[in-house]
């Protein structure tokens, strides 16, 4: 397989964007509630770190068989940024294997933008012949297991740094 590379998905209601360094500004501000680390821990960047962090990663990994693939998440009506999605593609022996994360920023929760989203991420990648979907969940986190389900994918007993790991076979 080739590398992949991030490319626009749009769905009912959101525009899933290329990450560029330029997004930092905006996404910090909608990154900024301090609850986004309940599960994950950590605290809310600086609009000079994420900008950082966002070089490095659409530098691409330094590993060529590895593609992170980063996107924003833009509410079409409101034209604002409301959060992010991303894969990390890597071969495995049985093809293809992406795991997968989104977050969205607290004034928007509740809305439906991360299912969507998510949905819309699984559907471009079952498109890119990838054969595996994987998302690791912490255990308490209701609202991302809700958006994993509706993804289609289905928990494991397997757990990885205290999280739950949710797998989706894409059949052909």
């Amino acid at each position: 397989m080739s590398t992949l590379a991030a490319q626009a998905i749009s769905t009912r209601r959101l525009d899933l964007l290329p990450l560029h360094v330029e997004h930092a500004e905006e996404m910090a501000a909608v990154l900024s509630d301090p609850a986004l680390h309940t599960f994950i821990g950590g605290t809310p960047d600086t609009p000079q770190a994420l900008r950082s962090r966002y070089q490095r990663m659409t530098a691409g990994s330094p590993d060529p068989a590895i593609s992170w693939l980063n996107w924003v998440i833009r509410l079409r009506d409101a034209s604002c940024l409301t959060g992010t999605v991303q894969a990390t593609v890597s071969p495995s022996g049985h093809g293809p294997i992406t795991e997968i994360a989104w977050v969205v920023g607290t004034p928007w929760q509740g809305r439906g933008i991360a299912t969507e989203a998510a949905q819309g991420l699984v559907d471009w990648l079952s498109r890119q012949q990838v054969h595996t979907v994987i998302a690791h969940i912490h255990p308490e986190h209701r609202a991302s297991a809700a958006v994993a389900t509706t993804a289609g994918l289905t928990p494991t007993d397997e757990r990885h740094d205290g999280e739950i790991r949710w797998h989706r076979s894409i059949r052909r």
